[in-house]
């Protein structure tokens, strides 16, 4: 029920196409058809997540995957990152959220639930594990608060900068962390060991 109504709400959105939804990726032909996006719900499932990840992957090298799961776990969503997956949410997500994740991850960014990434930001700044020769105190908390799903307006406001201020730090954590999109600035920093 659960795949049926992900589809659903997939097939609402003109921009998506829903190929099939299957039970598990073992039963799945996704060699045989060209995806751009695997939306993968990893609960339940007797594999382990690394495994279905490599699974996916092989028969689709092509495909990125989005992982699904009830559990809001840093340590989960890392396994998953480093194991090929482009995006992780967490499934309580509102169903427009869900849609944004999976375009992004069409689009060839990454997407990690923001609740999530925000966390490990804190934890990891406040384990100082972050390397400031990379970024400055400043551009961490930038990162921090971008991970947690702020725009730059609510970030000037927290941090008592202009915007300008914000957009200008922004643009040096993208130069220093090599991305271009907020989304790849957490998922760079998680991937890494910034977090």
């Amino acid at each position: 029920m659960f795949a049926k109504a992900l589809s659903a709400v997939f097939s609402a959105d003109e921009e998506l196409t829903v190929v099939a939804d299957y039970r598990s990726p073992a039963g799945a032909p996704l060699g045989s058809q060209r995806l751009d996006v695997i939306v993968l719900d990893i609960d339940g499932q007797t594999t382990d997540a690394g495994d279905l990840l490599r699974a996916c992957l092989d028969a689709s090298p092509g495909a990125h995957i989005c992982v699904l799961s009830i559990h809001a776990s840093p340590e989960l969503m890392q396994r998953c990152l480093s194991f090929g997956a482009s995006g992780y949410v967490v499934k309580d997500v509102q169903p427009p959220e869900l849609i944004r994740a999976v375009k992004a991850i069409v689009a060839g960014h990454s997407y990690v639930d923001p609740r999530i990434a925000g966390g490990l930001l804190r934890n990891s700044v406040s384990r100082g594990r972050v390397d400031v020769n990379e970024l400055s105190a400043r551009e961490v908390e930038v990162v921090k608060l971008i991970a947690e799903g702020l725009a730059n307006k609510e970030i000037s406001a927290r941090l008592h900068l202009s915007e300008k201020t914000v957009k200008n730090h922004i643009s040096r954590i993208f130069s220093k962390l090599n991305v271009n999109a907020r989304t790849q600035a957490a998922v760079h920093a998680i991937r890494t060991g910034l977090v």
